[in-house]
């Protein structure tokens, strides 16, 4: 069995229960070296086989993962963040499905989630944004023509850039021709979490500025939107106005029958089952 499993965003202490057990348990471990912090490796058995899969080839994965399965050993592929997101995993899956060889996945959290720890910010603020984007600069691979950055910055939705930090040059020109204002407010996240981890504020026109002069090449997350201002609207759900399925509002008496009688309508239910 393969065990796909996330790292997390880098913290040995962000990693899923389920993922710590599963390393525990694996006969063999294949783990991205130059993103995966190698501390997660200290919870494998001693007898553990490791690869690092950063001087390794799809092909050599594969044939690491076969010869595991033949002696019916737990393989552990571990991935940085979440391996759903830029972690190549669907060409791993499809070769294991023609080999007969089964797998699971283990979600984890991925460095967008600790960039935004990191930032202390909600990607999705009431009045400012409702949507994140999860992109990347094109650069040596391609990207779809209709996900170019200046076609996704036409939107003004939150955006957070993976693999895009040896191009911000680049970047902050197409973000701004896609429609962001020069002065939107933008964040640099170098290894968010990591005891290393360095926030950088600054402005889409000045992103580049400000990795050059702080040396940030790599391993880092752009951070892009209004959620990063100060100003947002109250959410709904918490305001003492506003009538949920779970408690009444104090505007209650205004909304429309239809709106009422569908939210009261399980505990209606309910009555009848009683009497009946």
């Amino acid at each position: 069995m393969v065990h796909f499993v996330g790292a997390g965003p880098g913290a040995a202490d962000l990693i899923t229960v389920r993922g710590q057990k599963l390393i525990r348990e694996a006969d063999v471990i294949i783990y991205a070296g130059s993103l995966v912090n190698p501390e997660l490796l200290k919870e494998k058995k001693e007898a553990c086989q490791v690869y690092n899969s950063a001087h390794m080839t799809l092909e050599e994965v594969i044939r690491v993962m076969e010869e595991a399965e033949k002696k019916a050993f737990a393989t552990v592929r571990l991935h940085t963040g979440d391996p759903s997101i830029y972690g190549a995993i669907r060409e791993q899956m499809d070769l294991l499905k023609k080999r007969g060889i089964p797998f699971d996945v283990c979600p984890g959290v991925s460095s967008f989630c600790g960039a935004a720890a990191a930032l202390g910010a909600e990607y999705t603020l009431p009045g400012v944004s409702q949507t994140v984007i999860i992109s990347r600069m094109e650069g040596r691979t391609p990207v779809p023509d209709r996900e170019k950055i200046k076609s996704l910055a036409v939107h003004q939705s939150s955006m957070v850039l993976f693999l895009s930090t040896g191009l911000l040059e680049k970047l902050q020109r197409e973000l701004m021709e896609g429609g962001y204002d020069s002065d939107t407010p933008a964040a640099i996240v170098y290894k968010a979490t990591w005891p290393e981890e360095k926030v950088l504020f600054c402005t889409v026109a000045s992103l580049f500025e400000t990795a050059e002069r702080y040396h940030i090449t790599k391993t880092a997350l752009i951070l892009v939107g209004r959620f990063l201002d100060g100003e947002y609207e109250r959410s709904k759900l918490y305001d003492p106005s506003f009538t949920t399925e779970y408690r009444r509002g104090t505007d209650a008496d205004g909304m429309a029958d239809s709106d009422m009688s569908n939210r009261e309508a399980p505990n209606q239910g309910a009555d009848k089952e009683k009497e009946t």
